[in-house]
């Protein structure tokens, strides 16, 4: 009995220790949520950003304070160590709003620390004094220790959270709020107000270009991807002037090393020469593209990073997730109500100043005042004659006289009863009444009171902050395309591996790791497979090549025997598509089918061969030449052609064919500056294998340059691009600066070396090209002025001018003007690519 009542006990005292745990874990993730890492929706701050805020209001002087000081101050409301208060000090000091600073701050950039809190200084900002403060509409609480009084939440009259941006880790709870533009936040919280629709998207102080696409308002799910800027120094370098919002210039370097030391780009080296400007120079690797560098170097380092924003914030004492949309729109009703509680407080100190000042007046200019003189019982009968003597002028008062009202104005000097001391209290009540006018009919018109007040806000503070940030749709870099080709390949036909470790076996190609491989076996079986050490793919490998995927070009040619039939079929396919790892039969399903001939074609050749029949066979014709042209290219899964029903002795190549596919059709895609084959953008006609593309810049140069897709341009730069043709005749009409004055010039493409950019106007600084065709018979339309000074001219180029050489000046048009548009006739050209026509 003694024994069950000894487990008992054990048991519940487990259980209450059990309970413990789960309360205190509770009450701890509360606290940390509540009151640490998770800001409130009413002001944009975590409790250790609004007590330093607090306590540096309470030393403010106009000076700076050494940021040690301001943490001892700010010590006394937040009930943890220096170094918390410190970090959160510096991290608002470093996003230049709120704060004002002094001295060696650190440097978001490159990750540099801020010195110690003794060697800085910092003071609110006179923005922050403006938002921030008002003891009038502030909610107060006493601090940890009950010695001092500290705010709820500051009466912050800024949408502070979404120009800031939030961080916080908590307990099984984040938040990640990206800032945003300080100048485009209050132009929204204007539209709203004036109930018109508003875009918010996130602005960086480290600038780079954001890809907003899947911002998703910054709610849970969202995304989005952040690049550094990448120019092209000359042929052999890049250089980087940014970063990624969140890396370092120290990461980004660190990431670069590391893909080039792991083969995923090539290049010889990098320089970081970051002082006041980031600045970051990749010196290119011998023979190594620089686009395709680019394209690498945002593919697999810190270059470009992907965000996934988490909008939570605390309302009602309760985490909640929400988009910036909403964030905006709580924020600025917040501010209006803490305008229209200011405005109320304003009028009730107006109507208390109007009434004492009446009662001065009153007391004065009605000699009042003499009852002071008469000889009553007592001081309380004073008070009582005063009162008394006010009773007539009740009704032009807003109140009832009290006695506090009397007691003020005994104090008052007896000077006050001359003639211009009245006047001027009767001006005093005038300017008041006036005031109390304009207080009312903003109260009455607060919305439009609000949009003048966030007018003012841009007008005092916008300066110097615009958008640092460029919003641009990224394209989708294909990793496979840029990777550089960093390992070797070898196969083991006997057993049917292929590997990178097999460094004794046949050799087959450079590749890229992350390249995928496809393998065609004697037996007709396709398979992919991804680069490995080693791989079994099956025996009696006939073809082994890097595969690219959606590609519509590469033809395969095949004869096969179909055991079961003994009838031997030609096919043409493509392969575009397929289950990594999965084996394809490309023949009838036979396990005894075999390959007699296949070719592997880049460009869709289709070549002759001679088929030699068995010569104990019954055919009549033992030899035959077979066309490949002749055959439709079909599925990878089609039967294919009847060749023979006899058996085959063997197929020999005879003869290369040409390629049955149309020429390639290309267009430009202007907003992402890529040539592509998917209609994406302006069309620049059909391509036979040689042809080139010709691009005129704004700069006044040209460039001839290949077909390849990975090429990247800057469609903003560009005034002129097409298909190119030696035999046409271009014109061009430019800005010569310094003549202020429009020239132009007809001429033909003499130098012709490929990626070579060659100025083609006169050089000067200032000048540019305005307008570019090839058409042949061009007329050209310039339209100057505005409304009722709009002037049209139509200028016939080609009767005006000879075809001179490239590097002609070319003669005056016209002179300069600021409104000139210029546009081409458009006209009938006998080539199927129209040129496309930028700016």
């Amino acid at each position: 009995m003694a024994k069950d009542k000894i487990d008992n006990k054990v048991y519940e005292n487990e259980s209450g220790v059990q309970g413990q745990y789960k309360n205190w874990f509770l009450d701890y993730a509360s606290y940390v949520i509540l009151e640490r890492a998770v800001p409130a929706i009413e002001d944009g701050l975590k409790p250790v950003q609004r007590r330093i805020l607090h306590a540096m209001k309470e030393m403010d002087d106009g000076r700076f304070n050494k940021v040690a000081n301001i943490i001892g101050q700010a010590m006394q409301y937040h009930p943890h160590g220096d170094a918390s208060i410190g970090d959160a000090l510096v991290n608002m000091g470093q996003k230049d709003l709120l704060i004002d600073t002094q001295g060696n701050w650190g440097d978001i950039r490159t990750g540099d620390v801020a010195a110690a809190p003794r060697y800085i200084e910092a003071r609110l900002s006179k923005f922050a004094l403006d938002v921030a403060f008002n003891a009038k509409t502030t909610e107060w609480l006493l601090s940890y220790d009950g010695r001092k009084q500290e705010p709820v939440t500051l009466p912050m009259k800024f949408p502070l959270l979404l120009a800031q941006g939030a961080d916080g880790i908590a307990v099984g709870l984040s938040t990640k709020i990206l800032p945003h533009n300080f100048y485009e936040v209050i132009e929204a919280a204007i539209k709203y107000l004036k109930g018109r629709k508003f875009e918010l998207y996130p602005d960086f102080q480290t600038g780079g270009m954001v890809d907003v696409s899947n911002y998703n308002e910054g709610k849970r799910g969202g995304k989005v991807k952040v690049r550094c800027i990448i120019e092209e120094l000359d042929k052999k370098s890049l250089i980087i002037r940014d970063v990624p919002y969140g890396v370092t210039v120290s990461q980004l370097c660190d990431s670069i090393t590391k893909a080039n030391d792991a083969g995923k780009i090539k290049i010889k080296k990098l320089t970081e020469f970051t002082g006041k400007n980031v600045e970051v120079q990749v010196d290119l690797a011998p023979g190594i593209s620089s686009d395709i560098t680019i394209d690498a170097l945002y593919a697999f380092t810190d270059c470009e990073v992907s965000i996934s924003p988490n909008a939570c914030i605390i309302e009602n004492h309760k985490p909640r997730f929400v988009g910036v949309q909403e964030l905006l729109t709580v924020s600025v009703d917040n501010t209006k109500e803490l305008l229209n509680r200011e405005l109320e407080i304003k009028l009730g100190e107006l109507n208390d100043k109007w009434h004492t000042t009446s009662l001065e007046k009153i007391f004065f200019e009605q000699k009042i005042y003499k009852e002071l003189e008469q000889k009553h019982e007592s001081w309380e009968k004073v008070i009582q004659a005063i009162e008394a003597a006010f009773i007539p002028f009740l009704s032009i008062l807003k109140r009832p006289v009290t006695r506090e009202d009397v007691l003020k104005l005994t104090e008052k000097p007896v000077r006050r009863i001359y003639r211009l001391d009245i006047d001027d209290l009767i001006n005093q009540i005038k300017g008041i009444e006036a005031d109390i006018a304009q207080v009312e009919y903003d109260l009455a018109h607060l919305t439009e009171f609000a949009i003048a007040y966030f007018e003012n806000l841009l007008k005092k503070y916008g300066k110097g902050r615009e958008r640092k940030t460029e919003i641009k749709l990224f394209d989708t870099i294909s990793v496979q395309q840029v990777a550089i080709a960093n390992t070797k390949l070898y196969v083991n036909r006997e057993d049917g591996f292929i590997g990178t470790s097999l460094k004794k076996e046949e050799f087959l190609f450079d590749c890229s790791d992350i390249d995928d491989i496809i393998i065609f076996t004697k037996r007709g079986i396709m398979k992919v497979v991804k680069v490995g050490d080693k791989v079994f793919v099956g025996k009696d490998i006939i073809h082994i090549a890097i595969f690219k995927k959606n590609d519509e070009r590469t033809t395969y040619n095949m004869i096969y025997l179909d055991a079961a039939s003994g009838v031997s079929y030609a096919k043409r396919f493509n392969v575009t598509g397929i289950t990594r790892d999965k084996e394809y039969d490309l023949t009838k399903g036979s396990d005894k089918s075999k390959v007699h001939y296949f070719s592997a074609n880049p460009n869709g050749e289709a070549e002759i061969v001679k088929v030699v029949l068995s010569p104990n066979c019954t055919a009549r014709i033992k030899e035959l030449d077979f066309y490949f042209e002749e055959l439709e290219i079909k599925a990878r899964s089609s039967q294919g052609n009847i060749v023979t029903k006899y058996p085959v002795k063997n197929i020999k190549f005879k003869e290369a064919g040409r390629s049955t596919l149309a020429d390639r059709k290309l267009w430009f895609d202007e907003q992402f500056g890529r040539l592509n084959t998917d209609e994406k953008g302006k069309y620049l006609g059909t391509f036979e294998g040689d042809d080139k593309v010709l691009v005129m810049y704004h700069d006044g140069h040209y460039e001839i340059t290949d077909t390849e897709l990975t090429q990247r341009f800057d469609a903003e730069k560009i005034r002129l691009i097409e298909r190119f043709n030696p035999d046409n005749i271009f014109t061009a009409v430019y800005l010569d600066k310094a003549k202020e004055q429009f020239n132009v010039k007809r001429f033909k493409i003499e130098a012709t070396t490929l990626k070579n950019k060659y100025l083609f106007i006169k050089e000067g600084d200032g000048n540019m090209l305005m307008a570019a065709t090839s058409i042949q018979e061009p007329i050209l339309i310039v339209q100057t002025g505005k409304g009722q000074t709009l002037n049209k001219v139509k200028f016939k180029i080609a009767s005006m001018m000879e075809v001179t050489g490239w590097k002609t000046v070319g003669a005056k048009l016209m002179g300069y003007s600021k409104t000139a548009e210029m546009t081409w006739e458009e006209l009938p050209k006998e080539d199927n690519a129209q040129p496309e026509l930028f700016g």
